[in-house]
C-alpha cells in the first residue's frame, strides 16, 4: 500500500512511495506525530539521480524488516534536496561539522523539534569496513533516546547553538566592497598552484568540471591579457571534452570524474552542470574561435533541448547514473559474460553507467569488423576496459585517425544503437535556479552561432517561469512539475539565477520585458533575503523557520546564491543606474574578496562577477531600426565582445526602456553603439570593427 509520499510530485519522492516505510514528507506534520509519539525523527535527504540513494533504498528502505523497525521506533522523514536546498543545507552543515565529511543519501536523526542529534550518509545493511549496518544504527540511536534522553537533548542543543553562531557577516561595512586587483591576482596564483597541468583541472581524484572558475579564468584574460589564465581554461575545456566525462555520442557531461584524467565518469546529467559548462564553451569559442569549443557548445546545446526540455517549455533537472540491464546479457551495456544478479526469469537490474558503456564485442555487433577496430581506436574502446566488466567509457585519445565523414558515420550508427537500449530515468521537475541558467546558456549560444531555434527554447523555458513560477508580487516557487508550481517557496539562488537568465535574455532578444522581470526578482531579493548588515541569506525573512537560517557564500556544484545574486544585481545597475542595486552588489561581493585569495575553487562565479565589477561592467546600447543589416550586425558584435559582464541592450530610436537606452539619437541617421561605464559613455560607433575594437573578441566566425 502506498505511503503518504504518493502524495507528492517530487520525482525522488514518488521512488519512495512503495516502499514499506511509512514516510513523512518534511512538514510541520511529520514533527507533531514525533511529540505526540515521543519519539526521534529519521531526516533521509537524497535526490532522484543519486546512485547511492538508490542503493540504500533496495538495500534498507524495500527491506519489510528493516522498514518495520524503523516505522515502529521512529517517525520517517523523506526530504529531495533539490526541492528543499535550505532543508539540504542546514542538516548538511551539521553532517560536516561533526564527521567532517557529507554527502547522499544524507541521514539525520531529530529530535521532534528538528534539532540534530546523530549524522551519517550511507548505511551499509551489514557492518563493513568500519561502517556499522543501518540496522545497528537504529537499534543505537532507539537505545539512546529511551535510555539517555536527557544526554541526548543536551547534545542536540549544543549543536543548534553552534550552528545558529555561524552566521556570516561580510556583506557590509568595511568588508562592503568588491575584490580589487590584489585579491584577483593572489586568486590566480593560488589556482595556478593547484592547476593539473598534465590533465588539466584542479585536485585530483573525484575531479569536477570547474565551471565557474573556468568563466573567472576567460574573464580575467579578457580584462588583463593573462595568457597564463586563457591556457588553463582551454586546456582544461579540451581534457574534459577528450575525456569520458563528455558523452561522445549524445552530448553533454556527467558530474564528475572518479579520476583525475577525466576516463570514468559518475554518470548522472545535470542540467545545472550542462547550463554551466555550455555558456564556458561558448564563451572559450568567443574568446578563441576554437572549433572543439564550437563543436561541444552546439552538442551540448542539442542534448539539452532532445533529452531534457518538458512539454511545458521547461527543462528537467537531471538523468540517471543508473539504468536497466536485462538478465542474461551480463555486464554494463549488455557486455559479454556473466552478471551480477542473474536469474532465468527474465528480470532486469540496474547498473551504473550502463546506457553509455561499450565492449569490442559490441562495436562489431553494430559497425562490422572494420569499422569497429577503426571506432576502438578513435574513441579508446579496448579489451581490458576501462570501466567495469570490461567495458569502455567512450573518449576522443587522439585526433586525425580518420576521415571525418566515416567517423560521422560511425557515431549516427552508435548513438542509434545506444537509443535501443534501456533509457536512464529522468527527473523531469523543473527547478528555477537551473533553468535560469539555462536560459542565459541557451540565449548566448544561439546569438553566437545563430541558431534561432536555441534562442526559442530559451524564450519558452522563461516564459514558463514567468507564467507557472512566479507571482504577481515578484516571488518565486522553486520548482514545477507538469506545468503546475510546487510549494516549495524559491531560495535565493532562485531569484538570483532567474534573474541572471532573464538578463542575458533581453541582451539577445532586445526584449525589454526581461530586464523588467529581473528587476522584480531582485527587488524581492533586497527586501527579504538580505540582512540589516547588507549579508544575504539563503531564505527568505518570511519564510519557514528552520534550526538557523542557511547562509553560504561558497560556489560548489552551482553558483551559491550569495554570489549568483551579486552578478545579476551588477547587471540590473548596468542596465538601469539603479544605485541601491549596486551598492547591494558591491556589498555581497565583500565576501568574496575574504575568501578568494584562500579558496578560490570555491569562489569561482563570485570571482567572474569581481572581473566584471572591476572592468566596469562595460554597457553597451545599440540603436537603430530592428530590420537594418547595419543594427544587427552591431548588436552581433556586441554580442561577441570579451569584455567582463559587459551588458548589451538594444532598441529602436527613441526607447525608453531599459534606461541605459534613453536618449540615445542615430548617428547621422545611421545605427550607432554606444559604450558606457556608469552610464557615462564614449562618442557612438557605427562600425562593428570599431566596437569589437572597444569590447574585444573581435574576431567573428560568422555563426
Amino acid at each position: 500500500m502506498p505511503n503518504r509520499l504518493a502524495q507528492e510530485t517530487s520525482p525522488y519522492l514518488l521512488q519512495h512511495a512503495d516502499n514499506p516505510v511509512d514516510w513523512w514528507p518534511w512538514s510541520e506534520e511529520a514533527f507533531a506525530e514525533a511529540r505526540r509519539r515521543e519519539v526521534p525523527v529519521l531526516l533521509s535527504v537524497g535526490y532522484s539521480s543519486c546512485h547511492w540513494c538508490h542503493v540504500m533504498a533496495r538495500e534498507s528502505f524495500e527491506d519489510g524488516e528493516a522498514a518495520a523497525y524503523l516505522n515502529a521506533h521512529f517517525v520517517p522523514v523523506k526530504v529531495d534536496r533539490e526541492e528543499r536546498p535550505d532543508v539540504d543545507a542546514v542538516y548538511m552543515e551539521a553532517v560536516q561539522a561533526a564527521t567532517g565529511q557529507g554527502g547522499w543519501p544524507m541521514t539525520v536523526f531529530l529530535t521532534p523539534d528538528a534539532e540534530p542529534f546523530y549524522f551519517g550518509t550511507y548505511f551499509p545493511p551489514e557492518a563493513r569496513y568500519g561502517i556499522p549496518s543501518f540496522r545497528q544504527v537504529l537499534e543505537g540511536v532507539h537505545a539512546a533516546w529511551s535510555d539517555r534522553r536527557e544526554e541526548v537533548g543536551e547534545v542536540a542543543g549544543r549543536i543548534v547553538g553552534e550552528l545558529s553562531s555561524r552566521s556570516l557577516a561580510l556583506g557590509g561595512g568595511e568588508d562592503a566592497r568588491p575584490p580589487g586587483e590584489e585579491e584577483l591576482h593572489a586568486a590566480l596564483l593560488a589556482l595556478t598552484r593547484d592547476y593539473d597541468a598534465a590533465r588539466g583541472g584542479f585536485g585530483g581524484a573525484p575531479k569536477f568540471p570547474p565551471s565557474m572558475v573556468l568563466e573567472f579564468l576567460l574573464r580575467h584574460h579578457a580584462r588583463t591579457g593573462s595568457e597564463g589564465a586563457l591556457q588553463m581554461a582551454s586546456d582544461t575545456c579540451e581534457a574534459m571534452a577528450r575525456g569520458g566525462l563528455y558523452d561522445q555520442l549524445g552530448g553533454g557531461f556527467a558530474r564528475y570524474s572518479v579520476d583525475r584524467r577525466w576516463v570514468v565518469p559518475h554518470f548522472e546529467k545535470m542540467l545545472y552542470d550542462n547550463a554551466l559548462l555550455l555558456r564556458v564553451y561558448a564563451h572559450l569559442w568567443r574568446a578563441t574561435g576554437s572549433g572543439l569549443a564550437r563543436r561541444v557548445a552546439l552538442e551540448t546545446a542539442d542534448f539539452l533541448l532532445r533529452e531534457m526540455r518538458t512539454p511545458e517549455g521547461g527543462f528537467a533537472s537531471a538523468l540517471d547514473a543508473d539504468s536497466e540491464v536485462p538478465d542474461g546479457r551480463g555486464g554494463p551495456a549488455g557486455a559479454e559474460g556473466a552478471g551480477a544478479g542473474g536469474g532465468a526469469g527474465g528480470h532486469a537490474r540496474h547498473a551504473e553507467g550502463a546506457y553509455y558503456v561499450w565492449t569490442p564485442a559490441q562495436l562489431r555487433e553494430v559497425l562490422g569488423e572494420e569499422d569497429a577496430r577503426l571506432a576502438a581506436g578513435y574513441f579508446g574502446v579496448t579489451e581490458e576496459g576501462t570501466f567495469e566488466e570490461g567495458a569502455s567509457v567512450l573518449q576522443l585519445p587522439g585526433e586525425g585517425l580518420a576521415d571525418g565523414d566515416r567517423i560521422a558515420s560511425i557515431r549516427e550508427r552508435l548513438a542509434e544503437a545506444r537509443a535501443k537500449r534501456p533509457r536512464p530515468g529522468r527527473d523531469d521537475k523543473v527547478v528555477a535556479a537551473w533553468n535560469g541558467l539555462a536560459i542565459a546558456a541557451l540565449a548566448e549560444t544561439g546569438a553566437y552561432f545563430d541558431r534561432p531555434d536555441l534562442v526559442e527554447a530559451a524564450t519558452a523555458a522563461a516564459d514558463l517561469l514567468v507564467r507557472v513560477h512566479m507571482d504577481g508580487t515578484g516571488r518565486l516557487a522553486r520548482t514545477s512539475r507538469d506545468g503546475t508550481a510546487g510549494a516549495n517557496a524559491g531560495v535565493l539562488e532562485d531569484y538570483a539565477d532567474v534573474a541572471e537568465g532573464f538578463l542575458a535574455l533581453s541582451a539577445v532578444t532586445g526584449e525589454g520585458v526581461w530586464v523588467t522581470f529581473a528587476g522584480l526578482l531582485l527587488d524581492t531579493v533586497l527586501r527579504h533575503f538580505r540582512g540589516e548588515d547588507g549579508a544575504l541569506y539563503d531564505t527568505a525573512d518570511d519564510g519557514e523557520r528552520l534550526i538557523r537560517r542557511p547562509q553560504d557564500p561558497t560556489d560548489e556544484a552551482t553558483p551559491s546564491g550569495w554570489s549568483a545574486a551579486a552578478g545579476a544585481l551588477l547587471s540590473y545597475a548596468a542596465y538601469t543606474g539603479s544605485a541601491e542595486h549596486r551598492s547591494a552588489a558591491e556589498g555581497a561581493l565583500g565576501v568574496v574578496r575574504a575568501l578568494a585569495p584562500r579558496v578560490p575553487r570555491h569562489t569561482g562565479w563570485g570571482l567572474a562577477v569581481a572581473e566584471a565589477a572591476l572592468d566596469g561592467p562595460r554597457e553597451v546600447a545599440v540603436i537603430g531600426p530592428r530590420d537594418d543589416p547595419a543594427t544587427a550586425a552591431l548588436h552581433r558584435t556586441a554580442l561577441l565582445g570579451t569584455a567582463p559582464g559587459a551588458v548589451v541592450a538594444l532598441g529602436e530610436p527613441g526607447a525608453e526602456h531599459p534606461p541605459l537606452l534613453r536618449d540615445r539619437p542615430l548617428r547621422d541617421g545611421r545605427p550607432a553603439a554606444y559604450v558606457c561605464r556608469h552610464f557615462t559613455c564614449d562618442a557612438p560607433v557605427t562600425e562593428p570593427e570599431a566596437l569589437a575594437g572597444r569590447l574585444g573578441g573581435s574576431h567573428d566566425a560568422g555563426g
